[in-house]
C-alpha cells in the first residue's frame, strides 16, 4: 500500500468536487462541497447539462443508450442548497462489460490501459474503467451546480466545436451551437464536419478537433498571483479531461510570431482596445471576455488493426469493435464548460477574502 498519495479524483479548494465510478460499473457520481446555502438548485438544472453530454445523440456519437438521469441524494432541501455536501448519482443503465472480455490481457493503443496497469498493477478492462470518458458525466453534474451559482453573478461559459476532422468554422453563430450534432458555431461547416467524420467512422477511423470556449461576465480581479493564476488553473482543469492534449488563450501560439506592439492590448478611457491575451493578465481576469481553445485528440478506439502488447509483453495485433464516438468534440463541449465553471466558482469564493 502506498501512503501520502494525492487524491486524483478531487478538484478545487473551497468549491470542490470529488467524482467516483467506472464506465461499466453500477454508476458514476460526484460529491460537491463548498456550495453556499440558499442557492436555488433543481434536478432540471443538473439534467440540462447532462443531456448535452449523454451518449446516443447522433451518428457522430457513441450508440450507447444512457438516459444519464442525475439523482440529487443530499445537500438540497425544498429546492435550496443547505450548505452541506451535495451528492449526485448517475446510474449506468446500458453497460456491457462482457463486450470487453477480449481486452482483459491486452492494451488498447491511445488509451490509459497500459499506464493504469503500470501504476496500480491492476486495471478495469471494461471500457477503461475509471479512465473512460464516462467519468466526465460526473464532472458535468458538478459543473451544473457551479453554473447555477455563477449565473447569479452574471457569469456565463459557452463552448463549441471550432474545428473537427480538419474542417474549421468560418463564422460564429451562437444560436447554431445546439442545433447541429457537432455543436459547431457554423452550421455550414458542421454539415461538412459530419460528412467527413462519418466517412472516417465507416473506415474504422476517427477524428479530432478544436473546442473553443468564451466566458462572459467575469469581473476584473479573479485569480491568484504566481501559482494560482486564472489561466493556469483553467488550463489544468481542461487538460484533466482525457481527450484534451493542448490549450491556448487569446491569440495563444500565434502570439509567438507577433511583436509586443502587435500583441499588447492597449487601454484608453473606454477600456481595452483588443483582447489578444484572452481576458487574463498576470493570471488575473481583466474584465474582458475570457477566450481559450482546447485541442481534442482523435478517438483512440479504432476498428483498424494496430500493433500492441499483452500483459506478458508479447506483440500482438488488435482492432476494437463496439460503441464509441468517432469524434469526441460535440460531447466534450459541456465538459469543457463544466471544468471552466468549477474553476471560476472556486476562485470567486476565494476572491471574497482578497481585500477589506
Amino acid at each position: 500500500m502506498r501512503r501520502g498519495k494525492l487524491n486524483g479524483s478531487s478538484f478545487g479548494r473551497i468549491f470542490r468536487i470529488t467524482t467516483f465510478g467506472e464506465s461499466h460499473g453500477p454508476a458514476v457520481g460526484v460529491i460537491v462541497e463548498g456550495v453556499p446555502a440558499g442557492l436555488s438548485l433543481s434536478p432540471g438544472d443538473i439534467q440540462r447539462d447532462l443531456d448535452r453530454r449523454r451518449p446516443g445523440q447522433s451518428r457522430v456519437t457513441t450508440s450507447r443508450e444512457e438516459a444519464d438521469q442525475g439523482e440529487i441524494l443530499s445537500g438540497v432541501f425544498e429546492g435550496k442548497t443547505t450548505g452541506t455536501p451535495i451528492g449526485i448519482l448517475i446510474r449506468n443503465r446500458d453497460s456491457k462489460p462482457e463486450a470487453y472480455e477480449t481486452l482483459r490481457d491486452v492494451f488498447r493503443p491511445g488509451h490509459a490501459d497500459y499506464t493504469y496497469w503500470k501504476k496500480y498493477g491492476i486495471r478495469d478492462h471494461r471500457g477503461g474503467g475509471r479512465s473512460s470518458g464516462r467519468e466526465t458525466a460526473a464532472r458535468v453534474a458538478g459543473g451544473a451546480v457551479a453554473r447555477a451559482f455563477l449565473a447569479q453573478k452574471g457569469i456565463k461559459a459557452t463552448a463549441y466545436t471550432l474545428r473537427a476532422a480538419g474542417i474549421s468554422c468560418r463564422v460564429f453563430d451562437e444560436a447554431a451551437i445546439e442545433s447541429n450534432p457537432l455543436r459547431a458555431c457554423d452550421p455550414e461547416a458542421a454539415a461538412l464536419m459530419e460528412k467527413r467524420i462519418l466517412e472516417l467512422s465507416k473506415a474504422g477511423n476517427s477524428a479530432g478537433g478544436i473546442v473553443e470556449c468564451r466566458v462572459t461576465g467575469v469581473p476584473a480581479g479573479l485569480g491568484e498571483p504566481v501559482f494560482g493564476k486564472l489561466d493556469a488553473l483553467i488550463a489544468g482543469a481542461v487538460l484533466s479531461i482525457g481527450a484534451i492534449k493542448g490549450i491556448e488563450f487569446g491569440r495563444g501560439f500565434e502570439g509567438a510570431d507577433l511583436t509586443g506592439k502587435d500583441f499588447n492590448d492597449p487601454i484608453d478611457s473606454s477600456g481595452f482596445l483588443s483582447n489578444n491575451s484572452g481576458g487574463v493578465l498576470g493570471g488575473i481576469s481583466s474584465g474582458q471576455e475570457i477566450l481559450f481553445r482546447a485541442a481534442v485528440k482523435p478517438t483512440p478506439t479504432l476498428g483498424i488493426e494496430q500493433s500492441t502488447v499483452d500483459k506478458e509483453g508479447k506483440t500482438t495485433l488488435i482492432s476494437v469493435k463496439g460503441r464509441h464516438d468517432p469524434c469526441i468534440c460535440p460531447r466534450v463541449v459541456p465538459v469543457v464548460e463544466a471544468m471552466t465553471l468549477l474553476v471560476l466558482a472556486d476562485l470567486y469564493i476565494l476572491g471574497l477574502g482578497s481585500r477589506m
